[in-house]
């Protein structure tokens, strides 16, 4: 049977072995009350007195019959009375303390939490499975404090992303309700980390149908399904092998200058990053040239490229051009750096109120 979403998951802890015994149990219970009531009224008795009679008999509280058993037919009832109800209360109490002592409960709790952790998650990142390079994008998500969630369909990994307690969705993520499940209408972007193209080339085409204004990141190990994974809607298509033979021939070539980007852009003991900040309208660089708004003396950040709302990157960037809202400025210095960047000129994404 196929899981989806959180609710697959409650339903799938529901449908494990202890939780079986346990309405297995408490319905044979159920049946035995019955069956013995019934039989103690066909015998001739009311129904308050034959209820009672099984319940007493049942639990074997040891009080005093309510009718006398004499004929063999009400003897022989109530030994059968007694032998399947002691049977079944046995077993509701095995499968009971099963229950607490292998941690069902805390397994439905915890589900319940991650619906709530999914339901308060915005502007997050969906990350579409939990192989190598998806817990490689976990890890540096987390890092980096931004909030994400998990889609992940093999359930020999769940335990992995439960242990690292990351917000998950078990799951299809070319169906539309686990999308749904994790949030899609309110994230920010949608990555694909799955094995195969074809996978990838499904979610990415069931993601933006749901959601067309998402930034999708597909991954692809072949050259020949960028084309396909563009016409389904990724916005960027990474070619993990491609990058990789990349970056082999530029350490080859430039070893000192890869050196220097990685030592940038992993955050390292330089403590530099590379960040882009979208140009909104009002805010400090709408209508601005690069001269004009003085950046690098004012905050200590280069400014490396712009990023055109029309596509085009400019690099170097010009000083003299306006920037427009839906530009985006690259830039390159420290957190304080960038934070007091912010500050002055994008105080919207940061709570600040004050002017530049």
């Amino acid at each position: 049977m196929r899981i989806r979403g959180v609710w697959g998951s409650v339903r799938a802890s529901w449908e494990r072995t202890l939780f079986r015994r346990l309405l297995l149990g408490a319905g044979g219970l159920g049946l035995v009350v019955v069956w013995g009531t019934i039989g103690y009224v066909w015998m001739g008795w009311t129904w308050s007195d034959a209820l009672y009679m099984v319940v007493i008999t049942i639990s074997t509280v040891g009080f005093t019959e309510v009718r006398p058993l004499t004929t063999p037919s009400v003897r022989l009832h109530t030994m059968i009375v007694i032998g399947l109800g002691t049977v079944t209360v046995a077993y509701v109490i095995g499968a009971f303390l099963s229950l607490f002592t292998e941690g069902e409960l805390k397994r439905i709790l915890g589900n319940q939490n991650l619906r709530r952790r999914l339901l308060n998650l915005q502007d997050h990142v969906i990350i579409v499975g939990f192989g190598r390079m998806g817990s490689l994008i976990a890890d540096e998500l987390a890092s980096t404090g931004r909030p994400f969630v998990v889609i992940e369909r093999d359930p020999a990994l769940i335990a992995e992303i439960e242990r690292k307690e990351i917000p998950y969705v078990v799951g299809d993520a070319s169906e539309e309700e686990v999308l749904i499940e994790a949030g899609l209408a309110r994230a920010h972007a949608l990555v694909t980390a799955v094995s195969t193209d074809a996978d990838s080339v499904f979610i990415t085409l069931t993601a933006r149908q749901l959601a067309p204004g998402l930034t999708v990141i597909a991954r692809a190990a072949m050259p020949s399904s960028e084309r396909k994974l563009r016409q389904a809607g990724a916005n960027h298509v990474i070619l993990t092998a491609a990058i990789g033979a990349r970056r082999i021939a530029s350490l080859l070539h430039n070893p000192n200058t890869v050196e220097f980007v990685e030592l940038v852009t992993r955050q390292s003991e330089l403590d530099l990053e590379i960040q882009e900040v979208p140009v909104r309208a009002g805010d400090g660089l709408d209508g601005r040239s690069l001269r004009d708004a003085d950046i690098g003396r004012r905050t200590g950040v280069m400014v490396i490229a712009i990023k055109r709302a029309s596509g085009p990157v400019e690099f170097p960037p010009p000083g003299d051009e306006s920037l427009r809202p839906g530009d985006g400025v690259i830039l390159l210095g420290r957190r304080e750096q960038l934070h007091q960047f912010r500050a002055a000129f994008c105080p919207a994404m940061t709570g600040d109120s004050g002017e530049d």
